[in-house]
């Protein structure tokens, strides 16, 4: 059996370690994107994301995903990281952060 591990991080650590994921065809971090709907934090080291992506049949999503657990599981406390895409509800621009809405203004995008 395996001892619980110290010091795991935060929701709020892990959602900014995703800030480095950025989806390839849009200039704006996953986090303030909207993408991100979940993170759990199990006591074992396993942190579980659920997100989703711009779209479903969105060809990047492998690639989403090994930028998101390779992240996260540079954090202190985490052993391993699962990222699960999920389609409902479906993402669309009201999700975005005031943040991330500024930056795709100043990439051009009407927001």
């Amino acid at each position: 059996m395996t001892e619980p591990t110290q010091n795991l991080p935060t929701r709020e650590e892990v959602l900014e370690a995703l800030k480095v994921v950025r989806d390839p065809e849009i200039p704006v971090n996953v986090v303030d994107l909207g993408l991100v709907y979940d993170v759990e934090i199990g006591g074992d080291g396993l942190v579980g994301i659920e997100m989703t992506l711009t779209s479903i049949g969105c060809p990047v999503q492998d690639l989403v995903r090994s930028d998101a657990e390779l992240a996260v599981a540079q954090l202190p406390g985490v052993r391993q990281v699962e990222v699960n895409f999920v389609w409902t509800p479906p993402w669309t621009m009201d999700k975005m952060s005031e943040d991330g809405k500024r930056q795709m203004r100043m990439f051009g995008f009407n927001v």
